[in-house]
């Protein structure tokens, strides 16, 4: 994964408000073993926007049925990615520990399925 960790160049507020960032609650959890690395297909429930696909790099702090229920934060307006034979509608968000492995971004309290980050 391994990303940049130095400031980036600033960007207008309009810039941000271009990124549609949601919360949404995962309905489904299935193991993916054809990835590169260890992940999961995630189906998640956006409310109005629907359930959408995301593909995760989570295994090392989740359990698949932890997952079923919790919320979590992403981009739902970028374009579909094929990751392997599998078709991600969303980039589910996640910060990286000290050993680089992915930690979920949620909310603390429940938020309505589909309510935007501003």
């Amino acid at each position: 994964m391994e990303l940049e960790q130095t400031p980036t160049e600033k960007i207008q507020f309009s810039d941000f408000l271009k990124v549609d960032i949601r919360v949404g609650t995962i309905v489904a959890v299935e193991d993916y073993p054809e990835a590169r690395k260890p992940a999961y297909k995630l189906e998640i429930d956006f409310g109005e926007l629907g359930k959408k696909r995301s593909s995760a790099q989570i295994t090392h702090h989740y359990k698949k049925e932890d997952l079923i229920g919790k919320q979590i934060i992403a981009v739902v307006n970028f374009p579909p990615k094929q990751i392997g034979k599998f078709m991600s509608e969303v980039l589910t968000l996640g910060l990286a520990d000290a050993e680089d492995r992915v930690v979920l971004v949620e909310p603390t309290v429940g938020i309505p399925n589909g309510s935007r980050l501003f």
